[in-house]
């Protein structure tokens, strides 16, 4: 039998785990980076994805679903490559933005398709922390993308 509060807790636990993953990342480049501002900037990032979990989780109990813990294997991967990028690179601080605008372009197409595959049955206060989440991600795309073409 379909269960349409598990197939959307699926795919918010993808979500979930995204922002798991983009919290660590964003630690990972933290720790790497070595310009004042831009570690400022990735642990501002950071928290905020811990943020954005948080309120994924209160939507997953609300539709009865278990959160999942921790991040994905894809995540740990991409983490490992900007230890490699930063260790290899002379440039550092561009790396960690190149490696932010690839994880920021993954999460976006991750919103898109729970957005857009589940439009008329996601509930409306779910809809706008998504759109919300969605459109903050968005947004520091676009800034981390100038910020690269500064540092370029």
């Amino acid at each position: 039998m379909y269960n349409y509060n598990e197939e959307l807790g699926k795919k918010l636990n993808n979500l979930l785990e995204k922002n798991y993953d983009a919290e660590k990342g964003y630690k990972k480049a933290a720790e790497n980076a070595k310009s004042d501002g831009l570690k400022r900037l990735f642990e501002r990032r950071s928290r905020e994805r811990n943020y954005f979990g948080h309120e994924i989780k209160s939507e997953l109990r609300d539709i009865n679903q278990e959160p999942n813990k921790g991040g994905s294997f894809t995540g740990s991967a991409h983490r490992a490559w900007m230890d490699v990028k930063s260790w290899i690179r002379s440039d550092n601080d561009e790396a960690m933005l190149e490696a932010s605008i690839t994880g920021e372009k993954a999460a976006l197409d991750e919103y898109n398709e729970v957005l857009s595959e589940n439009e008329p049955y996601i509930p409306r206060s779910m809809r706008t922390i998504l759109d919300k989440q969605r459109t903050v991600i968005k947004h520091e795309l676009e800034n981390i993308k100038v910020l690269e073409d500064l540092q370029g």
